[in-house]
């Protein structure tokens, strides 16, 4: 069915925009693929200047449902997409510094999204999902793996099974919640003492985890990730767990 644009009040006028373009994806009229019209004929139609449609634009490329390309030619303008990942992880990150989410929220969240995703990925993980982690595993034990690499290979295991899981809101909210403490871990594996020692550690485990997954032991699985990631995640939830209400948050970390 046709989009059909209407003109917006001036007040708050991007919001207003926002909430236009929202309403049209709701209803069905915009989804991902589409592409729309151009700056110079969408801001005359919503009766809006152009800073303020970039306004709004903007904003819906932060939260990763529009990508913008500059210039001319069929593949300019705006187009929607569906992009969940990147902009829940950087959005999780900013609030998780700015302490709206304490490291033993983060972290009973990563031990329920994960068993989860491991004990499904038993279930359903198709060969070659598996056969790219196992290459991931095999790239963090070659010697000389240092901790930025390794932080991010770790990363990429753990949603690589949850993407295996079969449930995409899974392996977003899995992908975005690893990606909020990636530099609190990062810090974390810099400052070990035995480096070689706590990476044939990790290496171990994510290797019998795969083994598990590939065996169909979702249950065992599930209680190896849990006890894996309790095990050096928690060893960054030092400090007694606030009381509800109180201030002091991971940003002061």
């Amino acid at each position: 069915m046709p989009v059909e644009w209407q003109p917006v009040r001036q007040s708050r006028t991007h919001e207003l925009v926002l909430q236009s373009i929202e309403e049209q994806v709701f209803a069905g009229k915009l989804r991902a693929g589409d592409r729309l019209p151009p700056e110079r004929e969408l801001a005359p139609v919503f009766g809006v200047s152009r800073s303020a449609l970039r306004e709004a634009l903007r904003v819906l490329e932060t939260i990763g449902v529009l990508v913008a390309q500059p210039g001319r030619g069929p593949d300019a303008g705006a187009r929607i997409v569906r992009n969940p990942d990147d902009a829940l992880g950087r959005l999780l990150r900013l609030h998780f510094a700015l302490g709206s989410y304490g490291l033993h929220d983060v972290l009973e969240a990563r031990v329920a999204l994960e068993r989860s995703s491991f004990a499904a990925a038993a279930r359903h993980a198709e060969p070659a999902d598996l056969d790219e982690a196992e290459a991931l595993l095999a790239r963090m034990a070659r010697p000389g793996v240092r901790p930025e690499e390794f932080n991010d290979l770790d990363t990429r295991f753990h949603v690589q099974i949850a993407h295996s899981s079969g449930n995409a809101l899974t392996s977003t909210l899995t992908s975005a919640v690893r990606e909020s403490v990636r530099p609190l871990i990062l810090r974390a594996l810099e400052e070990v003492d035995d480096w070689a020692a706590t990476t044939a550690g990790l290496n171990a485990q994510h290797t019998e985890l795969l083994e598990l997954v590939r065996a169909g032991r979702g249950e065992e699985a599930a209680d190896l990730v849990e006890a894996h990631i309790r095990g050096f995640h928690g060893t960054l939830v030092d400090e007694p767990r606030p009381e509800d209400g109180d201030e002091g948050r991971t940003g002061e970390r």
